[in-house]
C-alpha cells in the first residue's frame, strides 16, 4: 500500500508541476499545429500525395502527435535534475519506498502530462480533415500512453547520470531529432535504402507512429497488433532500466 500511495503522491507533484506552467502547455500545443499547418501545407502543395484521405497534412498529423509525445516525454526527465539540484530528490530516497516505485511515479506523470497534450491534438483533427471517433480516441490514447511511459523512462535513464540542465539539453537534443526524424512521421517509411530502413525499424517511435496512422488513417505499413506488442516491450524496458541506473547512481552518491 505504501508504494502505491508513494507512486500516486510523485504522480501528483508531476501534475501539479505541470499545470503550474501555463505557458508550456500552450506552447507544446501551438508547435506541433505550426507543423500541421505551415510545413503540412507548404510541402503538401508541392508534392502529390495519393493513398491517404486528406493528403500529406493527414499523413503527417500522426507523426506530430507522436512528435508531442516524444518531446514532452523526453524532456521532462530535467524534473530530476532539479529536484536534485532543491535536494527535494534526497527526501525522496529517504521516503518508504522503493526506487522502482519513485521511477513509476515519475513516469507516469510524464505520461500524463504527454497524454493530455495528445488529448487536445486528437480533438483538433477536424484541422486537417480527420474524422475522429470515440473508438479511434480511446485506442490513440492508450497508444500514446505506452510509448509516453517508454520515452519517459528514456529521458530519466538520461537524466539519472546527468549533473546539470545544461547537459541534459544538450544530449536530449541530440537524441531527439533523429528519434524523430527517423520515425517515419513526416515521410513513408517504405521503399527507404535497407542502411536507412535499419534505423528506422530501431527505433520505438516508429511503431506509435505506424500504430496511430493504423488508428486514425487505417494506414500502415505493419499491423496494429505488431507495433503496440513493439512499443510495449519497449516501455516495461525502458522503465525498468531507468529504475535500475537511477538506483546505481544515487547509491554511489549516498
Amino acid at each position: 500500500m505504501a508504494e502505491i500511495e508513494g507512486i500516486y503522491t510523485i504522480w501528483l507533484r508531476e501534475m501539479k508541476r505541470f499545470f503550474r506552467y501555463r505557458s508550456r502547455i500552450v506552447t507544446s500545443i501551438v508547435t506541433p499545429l505550426l507543423w500541421l499547418i505551415i510545413f503540412g501545407t507548404g510541402l503538401g502543395a508541392a508534392v502529390r500525395f495519393g493513398g491517404v484521405p486528406g493528403g500529406y497534412k493527414a499523413f503527417i498529423y500522426p507523426g506530430i502527435i507522436g512528435q508531442t509525445v516524444l518531446f514532452t516525454s523526453i524532456f521532462s526527465g530535467v524534473s530530476v535534475i532539479i529536484d536534485r539540484q532543491y535536494g527535494f530528490l534526497k527526501e525522496i530516497l529517504v521516503a518508504p519506498i522503493s526506487r522502482e516505485s519513485m521511477v513509476v511515479g515519475k513516469a507516469l506523470g510524464i505520461s500524463t502530462a504527454s497524454m493530455i497534450q495528445a488529448a487536445i491534438l486528437l480533438v483538433l483533427s477536424f484541422i486537417v480533415g480527420v474524422t475522429m471517433s470515440p473508438i479511434c480516441f480511446a485506442v490513440s490514447m492508450v497508444i500514446a500512453l505506452i510509448i509516453s511511459m517508454g520515452l519517459g523512462g528514456l529521458g530519466l535513464m538520461i537524466a539519472a547520470f546527468t549533473d546539470s540542465m545544461e547537459g541534459f539539453n544538450l544530449i536530449m537534443s541530440f537524441i531527439v531529432l533523429p528519434i524523430f526524424l527517423l520515425s517515419g512521421a513526416l515521410f513513408p517509411i517504405t521503399g527507404l535504402p535497407a542502411w536507412l530502413q535499419g534505423a528506422v525499424y530501431i527505433n520505438p517511435l516508429t511503431y506509435a507512429v505506424d500504430a496511430l496512422r493504423f488508428t486514425i488513417l487505417r494506414n500502415s505499413v505493419l499491423p496494429l497488433e505488431v507495433n503496440v506488442a513493439v512499443i510495449s516491450v519497449f516501455a516495461v524496458i525502458a522503465v525498468l532500466a531507468a529504475a535500475f541506473l537511477f538506483n546505481r547512481k544515487e547509491q554511489s552518491l549516498m
